[in-house]
Protein backbone atom coordinates (compact mmCIF):
# COMPACT_ATOMS: atom_id res chain seq x y z
CA UNK A 1 0.00 0.00 0.00
CA UNK A 2 1.44 3.31 -0.61
CA UNK A 3 0.15 6.81 0.92
CA UNK A 4 -0.70 8.95 -2.19
CA UNK A 5 -0.95 13.03 -1.38
CA UNK A 6 -3.78 15.15 -3.12
CA UNK A 7 -3.64 18.11 -0.99
CA UNK A 8 -1.33 19.19 1.76
CA UNK A 9 -3.34 18.10 4.58
CA UNK A 10 -4.76 14.83 3.28
CA UNK A 11 -2.96 11.59 2.77
CA UNK A 12 -5.31 8.74 1.65
CA UNK A 13 -4.09 5.26 1.78
CA UNK A 14 -4.07 3.44 -1.81
CA UNK A 15 -2.49 0.54 -3.87
CA UNK A 16 -0.89 0.08 -7.04
CA UNK A 17 -4.60 -1.68 -8.09
CA UNK A 18 -5.96 1.95 -7.61
CA UNK A 19 -3.05 3.90 -8.39
CA UNK A 20 -0.67 2.34 -10.81
CA UNK A 21 1.30 5.33 -11.70
CA UNK A 22 2.97 7.48 -8.96
CA UNK A 23 4.65 11.05 -9.20
CA UNK A 24 7.05 10.07 -6.49
CA UNK A 25 8.32 7.54 -4.29
CA UNK A 26 10.75 7.63 -1.33
CA UNK A 27 12.95 5.40 0.05
CA UNK A 28 16.02 4.28 1.67
CA UNK A 29 18.87 2.29 0.08
CA UNK A 30 21.76 -0.27 1.53
CA UNK A 31 24.31 1.70 -0.76
CA UNK A 32 24.65 3.75 -3.62
CA UNK A 33 26.72 4.37 -6.26
CA UNK A 34 28.34 7.17 -7.95
CA UNK A 35 25.99 6.59 -11.20
CA UNK A 36 23.21 6.71 -9.23
CA UNK A 37 22.42 2.34 -8.98
CA UNK A 38 21.67 0.90 -5.93
CA UNK A 39 21.71 -1.81 -3.81
CA UNK A 40 18.67 -2.62 -1.49
CA UNK A 41 16.54 -5.31 -0.08
CA UNK A 42 18.58 -5.81 3.11
CA UNK A 43 15.08 -5.88 5.09
CA UNK A 44 14.00 -8.35 2.36
CA UNK A 45 11.15 -6.68 0.63
CA UNK A 46 13.31 -5.63 -2.73
CA UNK A 47 10.72 -7.10 -5.28
CA UNK A 48 7.91 -5.05 -3.45
CA UNK A 49 10.20 -2.15 -3.47
CA UNK A 50 11.45 -2.23 -7.05
CA UNK A 51 7.94 -2.92 -8.03
CA UNK A 52 6.74 0.46 -6.53
CA UNK A 53 9.93 2.35 -7.55
CA UNK A 54 8.92 1.19 -11.01
CA UNK A 55 5.80 2.91 -11.09
CA UNK A 56 7.22 6.12 -9.88
CA UNK A 57 7.73 8.88 -12.30
CA UNK A 58 10.95 10.20 -9.87
CA UNK A 59 12.28 7.87 -7.43
CA UNK A 60 13.88 10.17 -4.53
CA UNK A 61 16.56 8.32 -2.27
CA UNK A 62 16.77 8.89 1.24
CA UNK A 63 20.05 7.84 3.19
CA UNK A 64 22.84 8.14 5.70
CA UNK A 65 26.29 9.44 4.68
CA UNK A 66 27.53 5.56 5.19
CA UNK A 67 25.74 4.93 2.33
CA UNK A 68 27.09 6.40 -0.38
CA UNK A 69 29.97 4.55 -2.85
CA UNK A 70 31.81 5.38 -6.01
CA UNK A 71 31.22 1.82 -6.51
CA UNK A 72 28.47 -0.50 -5.31
CA UNK A 73 30.15 -3.18 -2.64
CA UNK A 74 32.35 -0.56 -1.50
CA UNK A 75 30.62 0.31 1.98
CA UNK A 76 27.48 -2.39 1.74
CA UNK A 77 28.94 -5.75 3.06
CA UNK A 78 26.61 -8.22 3.06
CA UNK A 79 26.09 -8.65 -1.03
CA UNK A 80 23.25 -8.37 -3.42
CA UNK A 81 20.20 -9.24 -2.19
CA UNK A 82 18.23 -11.68 -4.78
CA UNK A 83 14.78 -13.02 -4.16
CA UNK A 84 14.13 -17.02 -5.34
CA UNK A 85 11.50 -19.27 -5.45
CA UNK A 86 11.86 -21.91 -2.74
CA UNK A 87 12.08 -24.80 -5.45
CA UNK A 88 15.04 -23.17 -7.40
CA UNK A 89 17.04 -22.22 -4.03
CA UNK A 90 19.82 -25.74 -4.72
CA UNK A 91 19.94 -25.12 -8.37
CA UNK A 92 20.23 -20.95 -8.26
CA UNK A 93 22.85 -21.28 -5.68
CA UNK A 94 24.77 -24.01 -7.29
CA UNK A 95 24.32 -21.67 -10.40
CA UNK A 96 25.52 -18.75 -8.93
CA UNK A 97 28.48 -20.87 -7.98
CA UNK A 98 29.55 -21.87 -11.07
CA UNK A 99 29.41 -18.57 -12.72
CA UNK A 100 30.64 -15.86 -9.82
CA UNK A 101 34.00 -17.57 -8.80
CA UNK A 102 34.60 -14.02 -7.17
CA UNK A 103 31.41 -14.11 -4.88
CA UNK A 104 30.02 -16.54 -2.71
CA UNK A 105 25.77 -16.63 -2.66
CA UNK A 106 24.43 -17.19 0.86
CA UNK A 107 21.15 -18.47 1.42
CA UNK A 108 19.86 -15.28 3.94
CA UNK A 109 18.48 -17.35 7.08
CA UNK A 110 15.50 -16.71 10.10
CA UNK A 111 16.95 -15.29 13.64
CA UNK A 112 17.40 -17.69 16.45
CA UNK A 113 13.41 -18.08 16.66
CA UNK A 114 13.04 -19.95 13.34
CA UNK A 115 14.69 -22.35 11.56
CA UNK A 116 15.27 -21.87 7.86
CA UNK A 117 15.60 -19.65 5.34
CA UNK A 118 13.95 -15.61 6.00
CA UNK A 119 10.47 -15.55 3.73
CA UNK A 120 9.64 -12.99 1.75
CA UNK A 121 6.17 -11.47 2.11
CA UNK A 122 5.57 -13.63 -1.41
CA UNK A 123 6.73 -16.54 -0.43
CA UNK A 124 10.06 -16.43 -1.72
CA UNK A 125 13.44 -17.06 -0.23
CA UNK A 126 16.77 -14.61 -0.07
CA UNK A 127 20.20 -15.43 -1.49
CA UNK A 128 22.80 -12.89 -0.73
CA UNK A 129 25.47 -12.86 -3.00
CA UNK A 130 28.47 -11.59 -1.16
CA UNK A 131 30.73 -9.72 -3.19
CA UNK A 132 33.38 -11.37 -0.93
CA UNK A 133 35.75 -7.48 -0.47
CA UNK A 134 35.18 -6.71 -4.44
CA UNK A 135 33.48 -4.18 -5.99
CA UNK A 136 30.62 -4.18 -8.79
CA UNK A 137 32.19 -2.63 -11.37
CA UNK A 138 29.01 -3.20 -13.78
CA UNK A 139 25.87 -3.05 -12.40
CA UNK A 140 23.95 -2.98 -14.96
CA UNK A 141 24.88 -5.98 -16.61
CA UNK A 142 25.37 -8.21 -13.38
CA UNK A 143 21.56 -7.61 -12.70
CA UNK A 144 21.02 -8.22 -16.55
CA UNK A 145 22.84 -11.55 -15.94
CA UNK A 146 21.48 -12.44 -12.61
CA UNK A 147 17.66 -11.89 -13.98
CA UNK A 148 17.95 -14.35 -16.55
CA UNK A 149 18.55 -17.51 -14.18
CA UNK A 150 15.52 -19.29 -14.12
CA UNK A 151 14.40 -19.20 -10.70
CA UNK A 152 15.43 -15.79 -9.78
CA UNK A 153 12.31 -13.38 -9.17
CA UNK A 154 14.38 -10.15 -8.66
CA UNK A 155 17.63 -8.51 -7.30
CA UNK A 156 18.48 -6.06 -4.91
CA UNK A 157 20.39 -4.36 -7.90
CA UNK A 158 18.07 -0.93 -8.89
CA UNK A 159 19.85 0.20 -11.49
CA UNK A 160 19.22 3.71 -13.24
CA UNK A 161 15.65 4.10 -10.99
CA UNK A 162 16.73 6.65 -9.16
CA UNK A 163 16.48 10.18 -10.18
CA UNK A 164 17.80 12.05 -6.90
CA UNK A 165 19.21 11.37 -3.71
CA UNK A 166 19.50 13.06 -0.25
CA UNK A 167 22.18 12.01 2.25
CA UNK A 168 22.70 13.00 5.50
CA UNK A 169 25.89 13.74 6.84
CA UNK A 170 27.20 12.86 10.05
CA UNK A 171 27.22 16.32 11.19
CA UNK A 172 23.60 17.12 10.32
CA UNK A 173 24.43 18.53 6.39
CA UNK A 174 22.35 17.11 3.71
CA UNK A 175 24.25 16.16 0.60
CA UNK A 176 21.79 16.41 -2.37
CA UNK A 177 22.60 14.92 -5.91
CA UNK A 178 20.48 15.21 -8.50
CA UNK A 179 20.81 12.91 -11.88
CA UNK A 180 21.43 14.75 -15.30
Amino acid sequence: KELIVQNPETLILSSLDVDPELQVAFDGADEMDSQFNCIKGGGGALTQEKIVASCAKRLVIVADYRKNSTHLGQQYKKGVPIEVLPMALVPVTRKLQALYKKYKPVVRLAGSAKIGPIVTDNGNVIIDLDLQGNVIENPVQLDEELRAIPGIIETGLFCGMASSVYFGNADGSVLAKTKQ
